[in-house]
């Protein structure tokens, strides 16, 4: 998988866990002292870093002779250096969105038609709920490749008028809503939070059962007629039956983990809310969540609640789409630092992007703080009644016992956030932190915070009873802020 958040080993796991540090060694130098040896002497260059990691990462599967690999994609699927399997046992393709346009493509059907490229003459594939244009290219890209319409697997099961469910025309498969699973039974648990990964669920489960299936294993539970009136409904690709979940699946479903993706950290008094979101539907799907999970967490009894966005961007993304997303959640502060863990990065040689300089990653993180002061401009022209948080009676409450001014929020929320720069996330961390999270020290003292807003939202994050702060716009941003917050990470 990729990117990795805190190590790269992260992208190469056995079991679930990243491979050691030996054996990452190991088969490092074993595949770059082959290559070296091998290489034409006229084009001298080795591969590119994920080039090599995909290398790589076959070479240790092979090696540690694994039962499953599990191959994510690393943009697109046509020309992506993972998609030299030739006969996979499964292709999926997840919820479409716009990403990486200067690579694939600025439309969704561009993109479907690449990540269609992963299809393979021979092998079921399936993905979910998608836009029906979109879902038309991968329907088109699958019959191309001529994909296995599954006759003898067990589904080519005839119902209704007899027209039977997985045909020769359709070799591509819808899959049914998580919802269809749960008829008869009691509500799946999923360990990860969202709505948006129900339908993640959905498809793991089909290409779970897949494989299975193809192993021979019994008892894998029995399918669900879909009633013929469901069948089609328009679609132009048919919907795979449900089935039986073992206990197994619905362990598997409860217990996952994925660091970065809607994750909470409770440190005390500051909440984070880590989310790896960078395209406009992920950004949707984490402000959902976002204002879904701070909302549950209980409310101080002083009412006293700052809420901090902490937000970088990266590649050819386009940032004021996705700043104008957040805009709803009513942050207090807007912090925008780039995904630098320090401002030397000579200690921590996993996440150094030689690609970019701190001068460039700065400049976006300047354009993003104009965009964002932007945004909010128009919001509160295009909202008259929202009044200037000065003016906001109840606003600035004096705190009991100690004679000083303590931000008490009014409902609704005021827009009065003010947007800042950082040149590394331990900075930005320590600031929105205030020494009250155990895990980071406290800020510098003097001339640390010379812009007012930063010393005065200083005295605001140190006096409120909550701090609620969201993590999100780039991978790269939430594992670095993640090997900050949870040291664990990086031994």
């Amino acid at each position: 998988s990729s990117p990795h958040l805190v190590q790269v080993r992260e992208r190469i796991r056995i079991n679930g866990q990243p491979i050691s540090k030996d054996l990452f060694n190991k088969y490092f130098w074993l595949v770059y002292n082959r290559l070296e040896e091998t290489k034409d002497p006229a084009h001298a260059s080795m591969p590119a870093y994920f080039r090599f990691l995909t290398i790589m990462a076959f070479h240790v599967f092979l090696q540690e002779k694994v039962d499953l690999a599990v191959v994510e994609v690393g943009i697109g699927g046509t020309y992506d250096c993972t998609n030299i399997i030739r006969e996979p046992v499964v292709c999926g393709v997840s919820s479409l969105g716009i990403d990486h346009t200067s690579i694939l493509g600025d439309t969704m059907e561009k993109i479907a038609w690449q990540k269609g490229g992963i299809f393979k003459p021979g092998v079921p594939a399936f993905t979910v709920a998608q836009p029906e244009r979109p879902l038309e290219v991968l329907r088109e890209r699958a019959q191309e490749r001529k994909v296995s319409d599954w006759w003898g697997c067990g589904w080519g099961v005839p119902h209704g008028g007899g027209l039977s469910l997985l045909s020769p025309q359709c070799p591509l498969y819808l899959c049914p809503e998580l919802d269809d699973f749960e008829e008869g039974c009691q509500a799946l648990e999923l360990g990860l939070a969202g709505a948006h990964q129900r339908s993640n669920a959905a498809l793991a489960l089909q290409l779970a059962r897949t494989w299975l299936q193809r192993r021979g294993c019994q008892g894998l539970g029995e399918l669900k007629e879909v009633p013929p009136s469901t069948e089609l409904l328009g679609r132009p690709v048919p919907l795979a039956p449900a089935f039986q979940l073992t206990d197994a699946m619905i362990q598997g479903l409860r217990d996952t983990e994925w660091l970065g993706r809607t994750q909470v950290l409770s440190h005390g008094p500051v909440t984070w809310y880590l989310d790896g979101a960078h395209t406009t539907s992920s950004i949707q799907a984490c402000v959902r969540w976002f204002r879904q999970a701070a909302l549950n967490q209980d409310k101080p009894h002083d009412g006293s609640e700052v809420r901090v966005l902490l937000f970088n961007a990266t590649g050819d993304r386009d940032t004021a789409a996705l700043l104008k997303l957040l805009v709803p959640c009513h942050f207090d502060y807007a912090v925008f630092c780039p995904n630098f863990t320090e401002v030397s990065v000579a200690n921590n040689a996993d996440q150094q992007n030689f690609n970019v300089t701190l001068e460039n990653a700065l400049t976006r993180c300047l354009e993003n703080q104009r965009t964002w002061t932007r945004l909010l401009e128009e919001k509160v022209g295009q909202d008259p009644w929202l009044p200037s948080p000065l003016r906001v009676g109840g606003l600035l409450q004096p705190a009991p016992g100690r004679g000083s001014l303590l931000l008490v929020p009014p409902a609704p929320r005021p827009l009065n956030s003010s947007a800042l720069v950082f040149p590394c996330l331990a900075q930005a961390l320590r600031w929105v932190a205030q020494g009250r999270d155990p895990h980071l020290a406290a800020p510098a003292a003097s001339g640390a915070h010379a812009h007012p807003a930063a010393s005065s939202g200083a005295v605001l994050l140190r006096e409120a009873a909550a701090v609620r702060v969201l993590v999100t716009g780039s991978l790269h941003l939430v594992g670095g802020a993640l090997r900050l917050l949870d040291p664990t990470l990086s031994q």
